[in-house]
């Protein structure tokens, strides 16, 4: 399964949990349930996770973009 990120549409995500992704190019980390993204993160230098799902969850319905 190949997930494509919502942010900068790079194809260079890799699974780093159960569910969970990270986007090596724009640096976004992102839950993804039933096809759907849950919850996107931006990592901080500290490690610590600043929600960014106001910009893409709120008020709209993204779908993960899966290659099987």
């Amino acid at each position: 399964m190949r997930v494509i990120c919502p942010n900068c549409s790079s194809k260079d995500v890799g699974k780093i949990g159960t569910n969970q992704y990270y986007c090596w190019n724009c640096f976004i980390e992102m839950s993804v349930s039933n096809e759907q993204i849950a919850s996107v993160y931006q990592v901080e230098e500290d490690g610590s996770l600043h929600s960014l799902n106001d910009l893409f969850i709120e008020d709209q319905t993204v779908t993960a973009h899966l290659n099987m």
